[in-house]
């Protein structure tokens, strides 16, 4: 075939071939793919867009929460020329001794005439709110009142107005039935009345705190009494004792003074909890921890890819490792 003459594979010798190194990709296992900039953009532009909208969900539950626990615990600040009193208190309650009856009392010395919203503040030691008993009474019956409670403390506020117009020389009014659980051995007890307007704006404050004294407590002074009795008297004459019925008569004085209505008293610790609110101020903190974490990362990727530097986390960002071997070129 025209002189020349071809060698087969099988006549090659091993001098016939060099071995070379086939050129590897000049992009290094660790460098970031170079992506496009519309991308980038878009990416970048999404995450912005949703970064917006979570953060203004969460600065919209932030207000209604802060709004919420406004009303619920409004300004402490009282304003001038208003005064609070507290009447009815005793030197010390006794527990299991019935229903005591306390007012609190709210004067104006000038200006013009508001609406009052009473607002008690009940704080115990020593015992717990379930074993109090409180009830808001008008003329007409008793009144609605909403109860919050934390820890030892508990607040009772009124659902409505109060039906009498503080002006100023004349006064409103708030009366109280409290009563405490009979196992009570002794505590003290802290009430803080606390008057409103109809704007939640404090006009006045008054607190006082008392002794809770348990009936057991008092029992053991009195049990050493009848030891003193016995004398030289006949056996006879002592089967008829005067002090029998003068032990019986205060015992139906006690039962009688106990009201009808105070077995219908509300405990304090009725109501309460993890509220609306309490959810609301939650959810808008994770959204502004989400927002927070997308801004970060955004700024991670957009650096990354401005500097050149590995992407860490992704792994459609990072490079194959280039494909090194031995091949065989002709010689």
């Amino acid at each position: 075939m025209g002189g020349h003459r071809f060698t087969t594979v099988g006549e090659m010798t091993p001098q016939g071939w060099r071995s070379v190194r086939t050129r590897p990709s000049t992009r290094l296992s660790g460098s970031p793919i170079a992506l496009p900039d519309g991308w980038i953009r878009r990416e970048a532009r999404a995450v912005v867009t949703v970064v917006r909208y979570a953060l203004r969900v969460g600065v919209v539950l932030a207000c209604l929460s802060g709004a919420g626990v406004g009303v619920a615990a409004p300004a402490r600040a009282a304003a001038a020329g208003f005064a609070t009193e507290l009447s009815g208190l005793p030197t010390e309650f006794t527990a299991g001794d019935g229903v005591q009856t306390v007012s609190a009392v709210v004067s104006r010395r000038d200006g013009g005439c508001v609406k009052v919203r009473w607002s008690m503040v009940l704080t115990v030691q020593g015992m717990r709110l379930d074993q109090v008993k409180m009830d808001r009474i008008e003329e007409t019956g008793l009144f609605p009142l909403e109860i919050r409670t934390q820890g030892s403390t508990a607040r009772l506020t009124d659902r409505q107005l109060d039906p009498g117009t503080l002006c100023p020389g004349r006064t409103v009014t708030a009366r109280y039935r409290v009563a405490f659980a009979e196992d009570v051995a002794r505590g003290r007890v802290t009430l803080a009345a606390e008057a409103y307007d109809a704007q939640s704006r404090l006009l006045a404050r008054q607190a006082a705190t008392r002794e809770v004294i348990g009936t057991e407590v008092e029992a053991t002074p009195t049990a050493a009494a009848p030891t003193a009795g016995p004398s030289a008297a006949p056996t006879d004459e002592p089967l008829e004792p005067a002090g029998v019925d003068e032990e019986v008569e205060p015992s139906e004085e006690v039962v009688a003074e106990v009201p009808p209505a105070a077995s219908g008293g509300r405990p304090v610790s009725s109501s309460g909890g993890f509220g609306v609110v309490q959810a609301a101020f939650l959810l808008g903190a994770l959204l502004l921890s989400l927002g927070v974490g997308l801004l970060l990362r955004l700024r991670h990727l957009t650096k990354a890819a401005d500097e050149g530097e590995p992407a860490v986390g992704l792994d459609f960002e990072r490079a194959a490792p280039p494909q090194r071997g031995w091949g065989l070129l002709r010689r």
